[in-house]
Order: C-alpha cells, then sequence, then structure tokens
C-alpha cells in the first residue's frame, strides 16, 4: 500500500513538523479562523516545499491514514446521523443514495433493485455505508474510487473484508488501497442492469477516475460519481497535474449530455457559488441556483444533484470558453492589455482567485 512506504529522515521531521503545528492550529481558541488562515497560506503557495512534504506525507505513509481516522471519529461524534439529510433517487428498478460522510464529503450507493446488488462509490466510512447496505438489504460486490485520498478511500478495507466477494476497482496509477481490479480510460464495470463507464480525469490526482452510470438499460438520466474532479458550481484542486491536464479532464465532462445528473464528492455548493457570485455577479443562473441552494442548507438538505445542463449555465470552472467570463476578469497575463487568457490560464486564475477568497 502506499502508506507503507517512509520517506527519507529529513522529509520525516519536517512534514511531522509540519503536522504538528496543523494540529496546534485546529485545535486552538480561535480554530476555525486560523484554519481557514492556514489552508489559504498553503492552497494559494501549493507549489512550496511545506505543501508538498505535507502533501506527501498524507498520500504515502501512515500519518494520512492515523489523519482520515481522527476527521472520522470528530465527524461521527459531531453528525451521528450524517452532515447533511439526503434523499434517494429511483429509476426503473436503479437506486441511487448518496451518503453523508465525514464532514462535508458524500459516498454513494447504486442498486440494482431487482437483483438486490449494490456498488459503493467512495466508501470512506465504512460503518455509514454499511448501514445503509443492511437497511436496504442488498449485496456489496464493487467498491469504485475515484482516487486514493483517504477521505475517498478509506472504507475500503473494512468493507472488502467484511463482503468477501466484493471487488475494488480504481486507477492503478492511483496507490488506491486494497485494489483488486485496475481500471483504464472507458472500461465498463458491469453489475446486473448497472453498467458504469470509468472515464479517465487525471488532475486532482494522476489516476482520478470519475464514474458514468449509463441511464440507457434503466430508461433514465445517465449518473455521473465526480469525485474531487466536479463539484456544484466548483472543481478539484490540481495536486498532481497542470491547469492543462485538469482542464482536459473537465472537458471529458463537457462532452456528456445536459441531462446526465452530477453527484459530487462533496457538499461545496454555497461557497462555490459565493465564489462565482464574485466573477460573474449578474448570472441569473447562478442566482436562482443560489437562492434554491440556500433554502436547502438552511434545513441542512443536501444539494446533490445537479445536472451538467445547470453547471454550464454557472459553474466558471466548466465556462473558461465564454467570453462574458473572460471579460469579467480583466486582461491576462500577456505583456499587452489586448492578450487574453488563454483556457488554461483562465482556469488558473480562477483557482487563484477562489483560493483568496475562501481565505478571506
Amino acid at each position: 500500500m502506499a502508506w507503507q512506504s517512509l520517506p527519507a529522515p529529513w522529509l520525516w521531521v519536517s512534514g511531522c513538523g509540519l503536522l504538528f503545528f496543523a494540529f496546534v492550529l485546529f485545535l486552538s481558541p480561535r480554530g476555525c479562523q486560523a484554519r481557514r488562515g492556514f489552508h489559504g497560506l498553503l492552497m494559494t503557495r501549493s507549489q512550496r516545499l511545506l505543501f508538498r512534504i505535507g502533501y506527501s506525507l498524507y498520500t504515502r505513509t501512515w500519518l494520512g491514514y492515523l489523519f482520515y481516522r481522527q476527521q472520522l471519529r470528530r465527524a461521527r461524534n459531531r453528525y451521528p446521523k450524517g452532515h447533511s439529510k439526503t434523499q434517494p433517487r429511483l429509476f426503473n428498478g436503479v437506486k441511487v443514495l448518496p451518503i453523508p460522510v465525514l464532514s462535508d464529503n458524500y459516498s454513494y450507493l447504486i442498486i440494482d433493485t431487482q437483483a438486490g446488488l449494490a456498488v459503493a462509490v467512495d466508501p470512506s466510512d465504512p460503518r455509514a455505508v454499511q448501514a445503509t447496505i443492511e437497511k436496504e438489504r442488498v449485496n456489496l460486490v464493487a467498491i469504485l474510487c475515484t482516487h486514493k485520498h483517504w477521505d475517498h478511500s478509506g472504507g475500503n478495507r473494512d468493507l472488502s473484508r467484511r463482503h468477501r466477494d466484493c471487488r475494488v476497482y480504481g486507477s492503478p496509477q492511483d496507490g488506491i488501497p486494497y485494489l483488486t481490479h485496475p481500471l483504464c480510460h472507458q472500461d465498463v464495470v458491469s453489475v446486473g442492469r448497472l453498467q458504469i463507464r470509468a472515464l479517465a480525469t487525471p488532475g486532482h490526482t494522476q489516476g482520478h477516475l470519475v464514474y458514468l452510470l449509463d441511464g440507457e438499460p434503466y430508461k433514465g438520466p445517465s449518473c455521473l460519481f465526480s469525485g474531487d474532479l466536479l463539484f456544484l458550481s466548483g472543481c478539484g484542486r490540481t495536486f498532481e497535474g497542470t491547469a492543462e491536464t485538469m482542464l482536459s479532464s473537465l472537458d471529458t465532462v463537457l462532452d456528456l449530455g445536459d441531462d446526465t445528473l452530477l453527484w459530487p464528492g462533496h457538499e461545496y455548493a454555497e461557497e462555490n457559488l459565493g465564489f462565482a457570485g464574485v466573477v460573474e455577479p449578474e448570472n441569473l443562473a447562478r442566482e436562482r441556483k443560489m437562492q434554491w441552494v440556500q433554502r436547502q442548507r438552511m434545513e441542512r438538505k443536501s444539494t446533490c444533484p445537479s445536472t451538467l445542463g445547470e453547471e454550464r449555465a454557472y459553474n466558471p470552472f466548466l465556462r473558461t470558453h465564454c467570453l462574458a467570463l473572460q471579460e469579467a476578469l480583466g486582461p491576462g497575463p500577456g505583456p499587452t492589455s489586448d492578450d487574453g487568457y488563454s483556457r488554461a490560464q483562465l482556469l488558473e486564475e480562477l483557482r487563484r482567485l477562489k483560493d483568496m477568497h475562501k481565505s478571506k
């Protein structure tokens, strides 16, 4: 497993100091303000040495797993019934259940109701996912993991041990824990009537995959389980790639139909739409969606799914081809005021502005 390889001594010592500093900030009396400031500092300077060390420790050593376990304990204590109230979607014998886990993550259970077979997507809290499996009285036969980060893969071990016939799917490039069945771009996983296609979307991690449930077999909308590639009005950070890599991955999603349902890996809707209002304040589609999201969040209701048609209208990270967004951000980084942004440069600028907005 990825976390079993220990780094060099200098990396170990420096990284432990960084994690201890972060731990102190998280527990300080002004923890909320400190978390925002520390988060902004790291993310706006993500190429710097300390961040690289911390990220390496999180993804390559057992310290990342310990941090995940701490997150899990805190979330279970704070949200014993989950951070959000969710509603399942039923489509002619196929059921999609969002499962709120950790502080803002979503896992998903996709069920062929006629066969009684289930597929779990990113089961980070095995206890919550197992409770849903038992409630639905189904047999878990597959886990689809979008990427290696512990808040998406942390439940792979417990669930695969409990369900002996369960296969763990994901990218072989990503070091996913307890992977049994590697997938490549366009590979299809078949479970009963469920036909789920893996799409390679590197950028957040090198081997990030999204999963597209084909709607044709059950005569319903297709469903995109996007992990940390795409959120409602947002996109994931580029930890292991370039802006060009991430842009290409987002374009992969843009090729899908407008009625495709988006099931993201996190509940970030209100924050993301707030930022979208900064860069496109006159976007009426964003304003309407924001009003709906605020009503949902006042009652702690989930905001997923949205549709890709909706996302095209207000998600700035899917609108890098739009002249209105180019004009809203002003002159590009070229030597003259006439030089506009390339789409990749625009994506980088949006991410920079988003991190500044979040750190305020």
